[in-house]
């Protein structure tokens, strides 16, 4: 569940705080939602804003014993301390980059400042980091965002092709330690500033981005493996998945021997996901599989069959065909994994 702040003109701060809290609690108490995300647009202040938003948080931890997952977005520009509070009643923080690049922000979005963004960023990571360590040394220890915290990138509203914005996220990963990267497609509203697109981004290059950080999160491809299956234009393409488009880029890697493969080059095969490869691992420990043992673990063989050498397959010339992507790609846009 997502909230943000209604208009301060027409309603006190203390209304405000009664009606977010009394909302929540509402549809929680009734198994409508299992936590909270709280954000809002700058009312008066940074500062003002921040104090609401943490106060909300406050409210609902220590005064009705809330017990829902609370992710509470914060406000960069905002006094730290600020930010410190709304930390001891969220599960998660997040303070948004916005754009992914500088010149992007800087031009769409004056107001906002790199620095300060970093700045905000950098030291949430150190709270995480020193609540954490008195939490192992003093067991009532007050918490701080035990769920770290994450950023949002815009997609398309500047000219950041996906090769930038994956090395954007890589950055931001191993900078500030951040949980999660979300990525939204630019949707354009009426009377909107000349220098911001028309026309919003394909829904399904979100999508690819999205499949790409799960390809460096969990999958061990580096970022600048990620942006080798971009095309020219630097952007991954949109008919099939970015593992896909790496593979045929790639050939020279596959087949990989399912028998014989280490995790790491398993994990390679397009149409085998994290689950499927720890089956497989399992399986061979007490035989030698066959192509129908894989198609047993994982949901399609058709994509795999290309990659992989069983005891009774071998893709032969498959491997090498031309029209290999035209075989693979999905014949409609589905929004799957890998």
């Amino acid at each position: 569940m997502a909230l943000a702040s209604p208009d301060h003109t027409i309603m006190s701060k203390g209304r405000f705080r009664e009606e977010v809290a009394d909302l929540t609690l509402n549809f929680y108490r009734r198994n409508y939602i299992e936590g909270l995300f709280l954000s809002s647009g700058i009312i008066k202040s940074s500062n003002h804003t921040m104090e609401l938003l943490a106060e909300v948080a406050r409210i609902l931890r220590e005064e009705h014993d809330f017990r829902g997952y609370i992710h509470l977005k914060t406000i960069p520009e905002a006094d730290p301390e600020l930010i410190h509070q709304a930390g001891l009643y969220a599960d998660r923080v997040s303070i948004n980059v916005e754009l992914p690049t500088k010149k992007g922000l800087t031009r769409l979005a004056p107001d906002k400042d790199e620095g300060t963004i970093k700045g905000a960023m950098d030291k949430t990571k150190a709270r995480i980091i020193e609540a954490k360590d008195e939490r192992k040394r003093f067991k009532h220890a007050p918490r701080f965002a035990p769920a770290g915290q994450s950023t949002q990138m815009i997609v398309g509203a500047d000219d950041a092709n996906d090769a930038a914005i994956v090395t954007k996220a890589s950055d931001l990963y191993k900078g500030f330690g951040l949980r999660r990267v979300y990525y939204s497609a630019f949707s354009p509203i009426p009377d909107a500033s000349a220098v911001l697109p028309l026309k919003r981004p394909p829904l399904m290059r979100e999508h690819r981005l999205y499949q790409s950080d799960w390809l460096m999160r969990f999958y061990g491809y580096a970022p600048q493996e990620v942006a080798q299956a971009t095309g020219k234009d630097g952007n991954l393409p949109l008919d099939i998945d970015p593992k896909l488009a790496w593979a045929l880029k790639f050939r020279e890697h596959f087949p990989v021997d399912v028998n014989r493969a280490s995790k790491e080059q398993l994990l390679r095969v397009p149409g085998l996901g994290t689950v499927a490869v720890q089956r497989i691992l399992r399986a061979r420990r007490h035989r030698t599989l066959r192509l129908d043992d894989v198609a047993k673990l994982t949901q399609s063989i058709t994509k795999v069959r290309p990659f992989l050498v069983a005891l009774d397959w071998r893709p032969t010339t498959l491997t090498d065909r031309g029209d290999l992507r035209s075989l693979l790609a999905p014949k409609s846009e589905q929004l799957e994994l890998f």
